[in-house]
């Protein structure tokens, strides 16, 4: 218990120092003389932006549902709609419409994958769930659509999910084998836990879980002043997680033991430890290299719009990569891609990267690795890019050249 009070005490420590961080950026002068302290410096604003946008409002919410999942939904439904045995067609279409209905970033859904992977989803799917999460964002479609055009938007939309389910197909395929053998040792694992009585209904469960839910995705509703509902949505945001927190407290407070409050705390404590140092390093490695939106680092943003100039293969390839590492927001992709495309870069490359960069970035990666070891993540990161990369050469041959402009 100590130790882990110790670990909490550190990790706390740590948030808040980057939360009230006080750092103002030097000159222009002296970035342009002095790269490291300017990169350094964007290293630290980054995981300053970091802690006060998505680790309150974003990943907390995110680790109690990763906790809720792995006490509260049995290791047998999981397996029956997720895991290698289930039929295919639901599989990877729950995968997919899981994810994609919490639009949320490439390091948000960490926690989520997290947990239905521990409790015996198949590979396939989990990755499927993996991708879809921050990929099949349909407010972020709809803005590519009206800002970028219609084309990308289109060609997002149908890259995105095609991708979660060819992603996850392949997955499995790669490593048949060990997954046949995790899935025999999970349900060795989980028989007993199958065969016990559940204290709530089906209903309850699914009222639990979507209040959960309901917390995640308003809270961090973002206004979009072009469309009445959404922005009518916005507005009210707050009164409507709170109705939702309202719902959570109640079922809280009736239905559940004391003794499953602690186990929920203890695995949501669980994932958080895990998953938030290496998302810590992560964000500042990049920040080091490339930078908040806007702002330069060690490597200067018109050389990136220098390589991706032009749909050729080099710059697709390198549009993928560069967006697999970059970290995005919800949404910051889209100004990023503006600037970039009114900088040269083609239309090709602009897909590639819109198709890598949500789903993946260096701090996601490190995380991934803890969870499916390096092999298993070096190939899902491989499958993106050379997917991300194919996507950006067919569309670039399709439209090559560059639009009349954003939001024809």
């Amino acid at each position: 218990m100590n130790k882990q009070i110790a670990i909490f005490s550190a990790i706390l420590a740590v948030f808040l120092a980057f939360f009230f961080l006080n750092l103002a950026m030097p000159p222009a002068e002296a970035l342009a003389t002095d790269g490291l302290a300017g990169a350094f410096n964007e290293a630290l604003l980054m995981a300053h932006d970091y802690a006060r946008e998505h680790v309150l409002l974003c990943l907390i919410p995110a680790f109690f549902i990763a906790g809720a999942i792995g006490n509260f939904i049995s290791a047998g439904s999981v397996m029956r709609y997720l895991g290698t045995g289930a039929r295919r067609v639901t599989a990877y279409a729950v995968a997919s419409v899981s994810g994609s209905v919490l639009a949320v970033c490439s390091c948000t859904i960490l926690p989520l994958f997290a947990g239905i992977y521990s409790r015996g989803a198949g590979l396939g799917p989990a990755s499927a769930f993996l991708y879809a999460g921050p990929a099949i964002n349909v407010l972020a479609i709809i803005l590519t659509a009206r800002v970028l055009g219609p084309e990308l938007g289109m060609a997002r939309a149908i890259g995105a999910v095609g991708f979660s389910i060819i992603v996850g197909l392949l997955m499995h395929a790669f490593f048949r084998k060990e997954e046949a053998a995790r899935q025999q040792a999970h349900a060795k694992s989980f028989a007993d836990v199958a065969a016990e009585i559940p204290t709530r209904t089906l209903a309850q469960t699914a009222v639990f879980f979507f209040s959960l839910v309901g917390i995640l995705v308003f809270i961090n509703w973002g206004p979009d002043p072009a469309s009445p509902v959404w922005q009518a949505i916005y507005s009210a945001k707050y009164w409507i997680t709170g109705y939702f927190g309202l719902i959570l407290v109640m079922m809280l407070w009736l239905l559940f033991k004391r003794n499953e409050l602690a186990s929920w705390s203890s695995a949501t404590w669980g994932f958080a430890k895990q998953i938030l140092p290496l998302l810590l390093g992560g964000v500042l490695v990049a920040g080091f290299l490339l930078g908040r939106p806007g702002h330069e680092a060690l490597i200067p943003s018109d050389w990136v719009a220098s390589a991706v100039g032009g749909n050729g293969i080099l710059a697709n390839l390198f549009a993928s990569i560069a967006g697999a590492l970059m970290y995005f927001a919800t949404l910051t992709e889209i100004p990023i891609m503006q600037g970039l495309m009114g900088s040269g870069m083609g239309n090709g490359p602009a897909l590639a990267l819109l198709l890598a960069g949500p789903a993946l970035s260096l701090p996601s990666m490190l995380v991934i690795r803890s969870i499916l070891g390096t092999k298993k993540t070096l190939a899902f990161v491989g499958l993106v890019v050379v997917l991300s990369t194919l996507a950006g050469l067919i569309f670039g041959a399709l439209y090559p050249q560059p639009f009349a402009g954003p939001g024809r």
